[in-house]
């Protein structure tokens, strides 16, 4: 049996609904416990940038062509290393079957191979025991069966069990999984896809989207990474409970919360108990709560409108894609960054197009690209300030029409840093190397929290706890903020560190930072100048930058 386009088109749609369906699965075999923009997610939204490229195709299209245009929508749609590999493996389907009207054995075989080299081209120190292992290894034991005029559905399918195969390994090859007992995500959501695509080149019907009227959920979902109807809890609830002397042990409290909703985030501290619950009767979490003692700082949003207006801003988006401007300069700049503070500081520094991004939002190729061309200039460097950035702006790099320069910024000081170092009257080659050898030169920390109950790098972690991270590394965990700010901080600073800056996020109050301010500065030498900065970034309490 030969594939042939109508076949693929349909294959690629099934695919899509498949992650779509599991994409919440995939999330969490994530061993990381920092909010992240999590691989089931960014795969779906990934190969769901081609779903409606296939659902538009006509069905004499040649398999050739349905690869080319699924490889091309991807590749501009991937978000966050997961879904850049994704795009990689896909091109090189495409390239394997360009020009043929049908595909078989050999074919697949051969176009695989293509997507492994390219995926693994892609990775400065690829690390065996992802998606990049179970992809290889899949391909390297399915060889004798890519024979010319082969069953491309009995190839594919013999591909998929060895990837099943390799992926049970995946523990044995990466000591997090194992330690956090789950196969790593990237190879499970690549065999989700796979598995989703087989169902239709082997005879079977288009595998349905779980919240369907309409097929596929991938295009809905990308702004959010969720569908309005899996909001089982509507409200998000948040309060602090300021202790009375008598006040039993919040173990209760948790119980109780456990009953009425999921999420439940509850951190007993001396004076204080941080609640978080997602839950379709605040009210009833917060009457649990003034048992407890009196509360402050209450919050309740209502997810399923938050979602509709997420979605309904990326439709516009969508529909508004502008065209690239022309060069009026040497030299221009893309930041990728989250926090009207940050966004602000970053143009101040010189920035000219800000994509809106960072953790739990990374931007795909597509929004990077837009954004390189609405930078009047003929030389842009793009700073994507977050590791699981970098690869989708590097995918920009051929796509745009000017000469681009991603700056390897793993975070918002490093970005910061480098924009600092930008030397106006110095050419491209000279400003490339003094912000790279200046970003190099921070301290990074970030204080965040625990998204699920883990066991990552020699620390057990309990969900709500506060990690402490040092350039990306988790280095020790808290219940108090301020206290994590102020231990982190005296860790990164050096006998050469003369500046320290702090931003501090949308969830801590003016009053809050200004208090974690004074502390710091009462623990810290006045040798050093310290300066608070209101980023208000999600995800992070603080950022720190020490240089």
């Amino acid at each position: 049996m030969k594939i042939t386009g109508q076949l693929f088109r349909d294959a690629v749609i099934s695919g899509a609904n498949n992650i779509s369906n599991q994409r919440q699965a995939v999330d969490e075999l994530n061993v990381f416990p920092v909010p992240d923009g999590d691989t089931g997610t960014n795969m779906s939204m990934t190969i769901g940038a081609a779903f409606a490229e296939m659902k538009n195709a006509h069905d004499t299209i040649s398999a050739g062509d349905a690869a080319k245009i699924t490889a091309s929508a991807m590749l501009r749609g991937a978000r966050g290393n997961s879904g850049v590999i994704l795009s990689l493996i896909f091109r090189g389907l495409s390239k394997g079957l360009a020009g043929k009207q049908e595909a078989d054995a050999k074919d697949l075989s051969e176009a695989f191979k293509l997507g492994v080299d390219a995926a693994y081209k892609s990775v400065m120190k690829p690390t065996e025991g992802t998606i990049l292992t179970v992809a290889r290894e899949a391909y390297e034991n399915t060889v004798s069966l890519g024979v010319e005029g082969g069953d491309a559905a009995e190839f594919l399918k013999a591909y998929i069990e060895e990837a099943e195969k390799t992926l049970a390994k995946t523990p044995d090859l990466l000591p997090a999984l194992k330690k956090a007992g789950v196969v790593d995500a990237g190879g499970q959501g690549l065999i989700v896809i796979l598995q989703g695509m087989l169902e239709v080149i082997s005879g079977g019907a288009i595998i349905k989207s779980d919240s369907e009227t309409k097929p596929s959920a991938p295009a809905a979902v990308a702004a959010s990474g969720m569908a309005n109807e899996e909001i089982t809890f509507a409200y998000c609830t948040e309060f602090i409970v300021c202790k009375k002397k008598d006040a039993n042990d919040a173990t209760a409290l948790r119980a109780f919360l456990e009953t009425i909703g999921d999420c439940v985030v509850v951190v007993d501290d001396d004076d204080i108990i941080k609640v978080h619950v997602h839950s379709n009767h605040p009210g009833k979490a917060i009457e649990e709560g003034l048992k407890f003692g009196e509360l402050t700082k209450m919050k309740i949003e209502n997810m399923r409108e938050q979602h509709n207006n997420i979605i309904k801003a990326d439709e516009a988006a969508q529909h508004n894609r502008k065209a690239p401007v022309p060069p009026e300069k040497d030299m221009g700049f893309v930041a990728v960054a989250a926090g009207a503070g940050i966004e602000a500081l970053f143009r101040d520094l010189g920035v000219d197009s800000i994509v809106r991004g960072g953790q739990t939002m990374n931007p795909s190729t597509e929004d990077i690209l837009e954004a390189i061309g609405q930078t009047p200039a003929h030389n842009v460097f793009v700073l994507p300030n977050n590791k699981n950035i970098i690869m989708a702006a590097e995918q920009a790099v051929d796509l745009a029409d000017r000469n681009v320069c991603v700056l390897q910024t793993r975070t918002i000081p490093q970005g910061i840093s480098a924009m600092m170092a930008f030397d106006p009257n110095g050419d491209f080659v000279a400003n490339r190397s003094g912000m790279t050898e200046a970003f190099g030169n921070v301290a990074s920390g970030q204080i965040t929290f625990a998204v699920r109950d883990s066991e990552y790098d020699g620390h057990k972690i309990k969900q709500g706890e506060i990690l402490a991270m040092d350039n990306g590394k988790i280095v020790f965990t808290e219940t108090d903020v301020t206290k994590s700010l102020v231990k982190l901080t005296k860790r990164l600073v050096t006998s050469s560190s003369s500046y320290i800056t702090v931003i501090y996020g949308s969830d801590v109050s003016d009053e809050d930072a200004e208090a974690a301010y004074e502390k710091l500065r009462s623990k810290i030498s006045d040798n050093i100048d310290i300066v608070l900065v209101n980023g208000g970034q999600p995800v992070y309490y603080y950022i720190i930058s020490v240089e």
